[in-house]
């Protein structure tokens, strides 16, 4: 999470740049479309880049920062969910040892006192590098004599089978 608010930082600090050139070209006397040429972008960008240095100067044309909502989840909360998440979901009182999305919802409700949507706690475990899971279709109390006994005894007295040349509706 750390990573990518950095990463943010860094992208936001190379825009500016990008926007100061551009508005220091400007200033020079070079035509929009040669600023668009030069920097990389479309006209109509330039077109309103220019706008604000008219109004306020190359100031104008500077970082506002990041822009968004804050986190419901800090840097700490997250550190900590991840321990959670880690010792398991019978270690925070749920029936089963397999996490799902209401219960993570429920466990960020009961750590932090915060509640997210399932696509915001699907969004905030693949920022802290969780991936889904899927269990193996195989039950591990699974009897495979028992199974097989029922396939060949009681199965096909429950299946339904057609006579040939014989209608089993009601006509």
């Amino acid at each position: 999470m750390v990573d990518t608010i950095m990463e943010s930082k860094k992208q936001i600090k190379a825009l500016e740049r990008q926007r100061l050139k551009a508005g220091r070209m400007l200033l020079k006397g070079k035509s929009q479309a040669e600023v668009a040429r030069e920097i990389g972008v479309a006209r109509s960008t330039v077109c309103g880049w220019y706008a604000k240095v008219r109004e306020g100067g190359l100031d104008a044309l500077r970082s506002t920062g990041l822009r968004g909502r804050r986190a419901s989840l800090s840097d700490a909360d997250l550190k900590s969910l991840k321990k959670v998440l880690v010792a398991g979901p019978l270690a925070s009182g749920f029936a089963t040892d397999v996490w799902t999305l209401p219960g993570v919802r429920q466990a960020v409700r009961d750590q932090f006192g915060v509640t997210l949507s399932e696509s915001q706690i699907w969004r905030v475990l693949r920022k802290m590098g969780f991936s889904p899971q899927r269990p193996s279709k195989r039950a591990l109390q699974r009897d495979d004599k028992a199974a097989k006994e029922w396939k060949t005894k009681h199965w096909p007295a429950l299946k339904k089978r057609q006579k040939t040349g014989v209608c089993n509706c009601v006509c």
